[in-house]
């Protein structure tokens, strides 16, 4: 909030004051808290998954004083944005961000990309050795802790993928600036594309630029965001011959690139665009968007052919991969319960055989895969519960069903009325509670969540 209290008073905004006392606030209340609580050396899972959650709700509470502060939103209408923002959700109320000051709109954006650095810590150092939703298929992947010395090198793990995210966002940035972008739309939209966020400073997203240039730079870094940063960290170390050989990144690739066949398909049946190129651009962008769950946008998907959005919703709930910024399901749980059902087929026609499914050349225990299987279920059973309180609040199905799937995959724009065309300002006060819960669970992974609602968690 410091850093964006500075670029208001660069730009000479009425918005200094309230994001530089929002950032006292925060800290006096942080201070306080840090010197009244103790640092024990180790901490019981039922501690960690309170901590977890804390941690997003504190900053999204935080999060929101600016926007309340500087008059630009009600308490919960800057809630919502802030859950949206460190959720890396990118639902906005907003109809018309131009008209918001600048410091307020650095620090939209900022909050994002901040939220993508805390996701990191916990995809890669806290989730898969608490075991949430099958995540320990993940820990051979991450160049860190041991479930032995977790605490001592969270730091260590923390920092150099913090390196790599913070060189993808400088890198995406230069390149705007190649491109023609000011410093502040460089900076800002690369901040909401690396968390796979998707705020941007103007109505028109990425679709604001003209310049296929800029568009294709965004389709790069968004495909980028969605890949497990620990291949990252081993392609910039001299060893991309690694990530040819990940299951998951063929996965993921494959699935974005049968998604781009069937959306080119019904365009050039429909005869949306006039040029190959630019039914390709579009395509390309709507479909990496959405299946990374970064919510940039160039088009409104919503007057689409039918099938494109069918696809799209689809993509909603897959997600970008393990360890990424990217929500959903991601798209290991998908690759492992896949070759679960593959398994189980091939049992069918050998009863007596004994097969194992493997992933990534390892055996999947039993236990890890009815915990992936049980995280779907839940993942499915928390858009359907959440599209049916919508529309008891008198929310369209499609739009109810399109907002429950981009809030639950932290994604942003969804479908009808949530399109990327639209906002979320109309939505009922109840309805905004609601998705901003969704969007917590979604981030969280779920259990991290849910599992503070089940009365035995709170038994000693």
């Amino acid at each position: 909030m410091g850093l964006s209290g500075i670029v208001a008073l660069l730009y000479r905004g009425s918005d200094a004051v309230p994001l530089i006392a929002s950032a006292g606030i925060a800290i006096v209340v942080g201070g306080a808290m840090n010197r009244i609580t103790s640092r024990p050396d180790d901490i019981s899972i039922r501690e960690s998954y309170i901590t977890v959650s804390l941690a997003w709700l504190s900053a999204a509470v935080f999060g929101a004083l600016p926007y309340w502060f500087a008059g630009v939103a009600s308490p919960l209408d800057a809630f919502f944005e802030s859950v949206s923002g460190f959720t890396t959700t990118g639902a906005s109320i907003f109809p018309n961000p131009e008209s918001l000051p600048r410091g307020i709109l650095f620090w939209r954006d900022m909050s994002q990309w901040l939220g993508g650095m805390g996701i990191i810590v916990l995809v890669v150092a806290v989730l898969p050795f608490l075991g949430v939703g099958g995540m320990q298929l993940f820990r051979a992947e991450v160049p860190g802790p041991t479930p032995e010395r977790l605490r001592p090198r969270i730091r260590q793990t923390a920092t150099v993928l913090w390196r790599v995210y913070v060189g993808l966002t400088a890198a995406q940035a230069v390149l705007y600036l190649v491109g023609g972008m000011s410093v502040f739309d460089a900076v800002t939209h690369a901040f909401g594309t690396m968390p796979t966020g998707g705020f941007s400073p103007h109505t028109g997203s990425i679709g604001y630029f003209t310049s296929p240039y800029i568009q294709y730079v965004t389709i790069i870094f968004m495909y980028f965001a969605g890949v497990n940063f620990a291949l990252h960290y081993r392609a910039m170390r001299g060893n991309p011959r690694s990530v040819l050989a990940d299951e998951e990144w063929r996965f993921y690739s494959l699935l974005l690139l049968g998604a781009l066949t069937v959306v080119l398909a019904a365009h050039f049946i429909a005869g949306t665009y006039s040029s190959i190129e630019e039914t390709l651009r579009a395509s390309a962008f709507q479909v990496v968007s959405i299946g990374t769950t970064t919510g940039f946008a160039t088009a409104d998907y919503v007057t689409w052919p039918a099938v494109t959005q069918v696809v799209l919703l689809f993509l909603m709930f897959v997600g970008g991969m393990a360890g990424s910024t990217g929500g959903g399901m991601k798209t290991l749980r998908l690759w492992a319960a896949l070759k679960q059902g593959m398994v189980e087929l091939r049992k069918h026609l050998h009863p007596r055989a004994v097969i194992a499914t493997r992933v990534g050349g390892n055996v999947v225990p039993e236990g890890v895969i009815l915990n992936i299987l049980a995280f779907l279920l839940l993942f499915v059973a928390s858009f359907i519960v959440g599209a049916f309180l919508l529309t008891a609040l008198g929310v369209d199905l499609v739009t109810a069903a399109g907002a429950s799937a981009a809030a639950i995959g932290n994604i942003g724009p969804g479908l009808a009325n949530v399109g990327p065309a639209a906002d979320y300002a109309w939505m009922p006060g109840l309805g905004k509670l609601i998705l901003g819960l969704l969007m917590l669970l979604g981030r969280l992974e779920i259990y991290t969540v849910l599992v503070l609602f089940h009365p035995e968690f709170w038994r000693r």
